[in-house]
C-alpha cells in the first residue's frame, strides 16, 4: 500500500510538472474543484484501473461503453496526475452542452416528395434534444419511446421544458394536423410528416446538458435501431471544440453511430457573425459538427418565399474550417431562419419568445381566428432549425430506399444540393442594426443548398468513405483551386479524380470563384480575414500552438466560450434566445 501510495504521489508531482498531451487542454491541472471528467483508458478499463484512478481521488460515476470510457468524479489535480499513467488514453472534462416551414418546405422541393406520396413513414429519427412534448397533436401518436438523461429525472419521462425539441421534432416530422384543412391560411407541416420519432432528452429547461448524457442518448439509439428502425440521429446541439475530432469524446460517440448505420445530422452552431479573432466569423464549427463523418448543416434564410432566387444565408451560421484540423465544414445548407414549428406553450422559449417577436398570431394562420397568440407554433431561428430540415429530408431518401448506406445518403445530399448563390450577400442584425456581410465559399454553404426532390432522385453510389475533406493553407494568402487545396481521407469520393470530382459535388463557380478566397483587403474574405497570419491561420491565434490549449484567445474559458458568455445558461443554442432573426 505504501508502494501505491508513493506511485500515487510521483504522478500528482509530474502532473505539476508538465502537462500531459494525454490531458485535454481546457483542464486546468491546479484546480482542487470536483467536477466530473470522461476518462478513455487504453484496451478498456478494469478495476486494477479503477483502483489507480481512486487512489488519486477519482470517484467512478458511470461506464460510457460506447467509447470504452469512464466518467469520474475528481479534480483538475487528480486527473493531471492520472494523465501521466501510460495506460491513460485521453482525458477530457464532461463538457456542457447546449440546445444551438410554411416557406421552407417548398424552398428545399419539400412539397414535391410529399405529392408523392413520400413522408418518411415507417423510419425512426431519434431527436436528442431537450424532451418533446410526446401529446402535441402533430406527433402524436408517432414519438414512440421517450428517456430522459437528466440526473434525478423520471426515465421514462422525457418532457419538454426548454421548448427546443418539440420545435425540432416538428420540422423534421410534424403533421400539420392542427394547421391544415378549410379553417387555415397557412400550413405547417414537417418535411416528413409520418417519420416515428425517438424522444432522447439531454437538456434541461435551460437548454443545458454535458458530454456524457449526449453519449448515453447515441448509445440507447444504437441500441434501439432495429426496435424502432432508427436511421437517423438529429443533433440540434454542440459546444466548442477543444481538441482534435480523433480525441473529442463526442465525436467519438457520432462516428459509432454512423458505423453502426445510422446518418447523424449535426448542427454547424451559431457564431457565423464572430469577429473577435479578426476571422469574420471563419472557424466556428461547434462540435460535434466538427466530425468529418457527420452531416454537418448551415442555416439559410427563406426570405418568406418559396423561391431559391432570393434565399440568403443567414448571418449567424457559422462557418468552417475547423478549429484544430481544419475539416471543410459546413457539408451543405438549408432553411433555419423564422421557422414555424411547433410550440410548447409555458417552456423557456416560449417565454422569451413572446419578448423577441417569436411568436405568432392565431391571426397569422387561421382564417376564422381566436384572439391572441398561438399556443401551438411559433419562430425560432438558428441552424438548430436547419439540421432537422436534412433530418427530415434522410428520412425520405431512406423510405425510398432502405437498402441506403450514410455514405450514399451522404453524398446524394452534397451532390445534389443548388448550387446557385449570389457571390455576395449582407443582412442588417434587427435588434442592433449592425451590418454583416457573406460569401459564398465552402466553408460558408459547403456543397451547396438543400434539394430534397433532387437527392431523391439521385442514383449515384457511395463506394467508400464520404468523410469531409482537411483544407490547407497554401502559405500565399489565397486559396487556390488548381494546387490541391483539399486534402482527401483516405478511400474518400470527392477527390478532384473521384468518383464525384470537386466541380461536382462542390460546383465551380460560387465554391471556386477566383474572388471568394482573394479579395481585397477591405473584403469579409480576402487574406487579412481568412488567411492572415495573424487571423485564421496565424501562429498566435485560431489554429496557432497557442490557441487549442490557450485560455485567453477564441477559445478561452473568459472569452468566446466562457460560462458567462457565448455559451450561458441562455444563450447559443437557444436559438431565438440569442440568435436575432434576419428579417
Amino acid at each position: 500500500m505504501k508502494i501505491t501510495r508513493l506511485i500515487a504521489a510521483v504522478l500528482v508531482a509530474a502532473a505539476l510538472a508538465s502537462a500531459s498531451p494525454r490531458l485535454a487542454p481546457d483542464v486546468d491541472p491546479n484546480s482542487t474543484e470536483k467536477r466530473s471528467f470522461i476518462v478513455r483508458w487504453k484496451d478498456g478499463s478494469s478495476q486494477e484501473k479503477h483502483n489507480k484512478a481512486g487512489l488519486l481521488g477519482a470517484i467512478l460515476r458511470l461506464e460510457l461503453g460506447l467509447i470504452n470510457a469512464i466518467l469520474y468524479e475528481a479534480t483538475g489535480r487528480d486527473m493531471a496526475a492520472l494523465a501521466n499513467d501510460p495506460e491513460v488514453e485521453y482525458i477530457s472534462p464532461d463538457r456542457n452542452v447546449r440546445g444551438a416551414l410554411e416557406y421552407a418546405n417548398p424552398t428545399v422541393s419539400a412539397d414535391i416528395a410529399f405529392k408523392y406520396s413520400f413522408d418518411g413513414r415507417g423510419v425512426g429519427v431519434a431527436v436528442i434534444d431537450s424532451g418533446i412534448s410526446a401529446l402535441h397533436l402533430d406527433l402524436a401518436p408517432r414519438v414512440v419511446y421517450s428517456k430522459s438523461f437528466l440526473p434525478g429525472a423520471l426515465p421514462l419521462l422525457a418532457p419538454d421544458e426548454f421548448g427546443h425539441g418539440t420545435h425540432v421534432a416538428g420540422i423534421i416530422g410534424g403533421s400539420a394536423k392542427l394547421s391544415s384543412g378549410l379553417l387555415y391560411k397557412h400550413t405547417f407541416r414537417g418535411i416528413a410528416p409520418s417519420a416515428n420519432i425517438i424522444n432522447l432528452r439531454v437538456l434541461d429547461a435551460k437548454g443545458a446538458g454535458t458530454d456524457s448524457q449526449v453519449i448515453q442518448a447515441i448509445e440507447e439509439a444504437i441500441a434501439l435501431r432495429k426496435t424502432f428502425n432508427i436511421r437517423v440521429i438529429n443533433l440540434s446541439l454542440g459546444r466548442p471544440i477543444y481538441e482534435s475530432y480523433k480525441s473529442d469524446p463526442l465525436c467519438l460517440a457520432v462516428r459509432k453511430a454512423w458505423a453502426a448505420g445510422i446518418v447523424v445530422v449535426v448542427a454547424a452552431g451559431n457564431e457565423g457573425r464572430n469577429n473577435s479573432a479578426g476571422t469574420s466569423g471563419y472557424g466556428t464549427i461547434a462540435s460535434p459538427g466538427n466530425d468529418p463523418h457527420v452531416i454537418t448543416v448551415g442555416a439559410m434564410k427563406d426570405n418568406g418565399t418559396v423561391s431559391k432566387a432570393d434565399d440568403t444565408i443567414a448571418t449567424y451560421s457559422s462557418k468552417g474550417p475547423t478549429n484544430i484540423d481544419h475539416i471543410v465544414k459546413p457539408d451543405l445548407v438549408a432553411p433555419g431562419n423564422r421557422v414555424i414549428s411547433l410550440a410548447v406553450a409555458g417552456s423557456t422559449l416560449y417565454h422569451a419568445s413572446a419578448s423577441t417577436g417569436n411568436l405568432i398570431s392565431n391571426n397569422y394562420y387561421q382564417k376564422v381566428a381566436l384572439p391572441g397568440n398561438s399556443s401551438i407554433y411559433q419562430r425560432l431561428n438558428g441552424t438548430s432549425m436547419a439540421a432537422p430540415m436534412v433530418s427530415g429530408a434522410v428520412a425520405l431518401m431512406l423510405e425510398k430506399d432502405p437498402a441506403l448506406t450514410p455514405e450514399t445518403v451522404k453524398a446524394r445530399l452534397m451532390r445534389s444540393a443548388s448550387k446557385s448563390f449570389p457571390s455576395h450577400s449582407s443582412a442588417t442584425d434587427p435588434a442592433t442594426g449592425q451590418v454583416y456581410h457573406s460569401s459564398y465559399d465552402i466553408f460558408t454553404i459547403g456543397a451547396g443548398y438543400l434539394d430534397v426532390w433532387g437527392a431523391l432522385n439521385s442514383t449515384v453510389k457511395a463506394q467508400g468513405s464520404t468523410v469531409s475533406p482537411k483544407a490547407y493553407y497554401d502559405g500565399n494568402g489565397a486559396f487556390i483551386a488548381n494546387t490541391e487545396p483539399l486534402v482527401w481521407g483516405n478511400n474518400a469520393l470527392w477527390g478532384s479524380h473521384a468518383l464525384w470530382g470537386t466541380s461536382v459535388v462542390w460546383g465551380t463557380s460560387v465554391v471556386w470563384g477566383t474572388s471568394v478566397f482573394s479579395g481585397s483587403p477591405s473584403a469579409v474574405w480576402s487574406e487579412h480575414a481568412l488567411w492572415g497570419t495573424n487571423a485564421l491561420w496565424g501562429t498566435n491565434v485560431l489554429w496557432g500552438t497557442q490557441s487549442a490549449a490557450g485560455f485567453n484567445v477564441l477559445w478561452g474559458t473568459n472569452v468566446l466560450w466562457g460560462t458567462n458568455v457565448l455559451w450561458g445558461t441562455n444563450v447559443l443554442w437557444g436559438t431565438s434566445v440569442t440568435v436575432a432573426g434576419e428579417n
